[in-house]
């Protein structure tokens, strides 16, 4: 059993296969370490692997509201707090990731698209060695989609997991401005 394992992504919202790769770390690693990317509200680059990562409708939630909602998820879930760290992560500069994630720790990495692919190789140059799990295109849950099923009926599907579908359906009958683009 590996002591760490670090997970990383945008998590907009966070959904089901999402939970399911914590598990999977939680299988592997007595600790998961989750980092959120695009952590600034204000700036996210473009890549040319993903022609969408990077657009304010891609990303309405902050950061805090991300770490709020994998919370919900997980101590829903029943996954003991002890097990896990929610925190921002900077993707895009390498230079920060040893200040939040100890070098060589595992990155569990399910591989969709030439985007993950990238990731793969930025872990691996960084001296994050990766665990890949190679993603099925055909069960692929879609964010994108998620978004736009909340933004046209005003429910949160459930491919969100319980804590989190409750906590995003709160924020929307209180009226919070979630997912609505910026």
């Amino acid at each position: 059993m590996l002591p760490l394992v670090a997970f990383t992504g945008r998590f907009q919202p966070f959904h089901s296969q999402h939970l399911e790769m914590v598990r999977f770390a939680l299988q592997r690693a007595t600790r998961v370490l989750i980092g959120i990317t695009n952590p600034e509200d204000d700036h996210h680059e473009h890549h040319p692997t993903s022609s969408h990562r990077h657009l304010d409708e891609s990303n309405p939630l902050s950061v805090s509201q991300r770490q709020q909602l994998i919370e919900a998820a997980l101590f829903e879930d029943g996954i003991s707090a002890s097990c896990w760290q929610v925190f921002p992560f900077p993707l895009d500069r390498c230079e920060c990731w040893p200040l939040l994630i100890p070098p060589g720790t595992p990155q569990l990495v399910r591989v969709f698209s030439a985007w993950e692919r990238e990731k793969v190789r930025r872990f691996e140059a960084a001296g994050y060695p990766p665990l890949v799990v190679e993603g099925d295109l055909a069960n692929r849950l879609s964010a994108s989609e998620i978004r736009q099923t909340i933004r046209t009926s005003g429910r949160v599907p459930e491919s969100v997991p319980l804590g989190a579908r409750e906590l995003l359906g709160s924020w929307l009958r209180s009226g919070i401005g979630v997912l609505h683009g910026r």
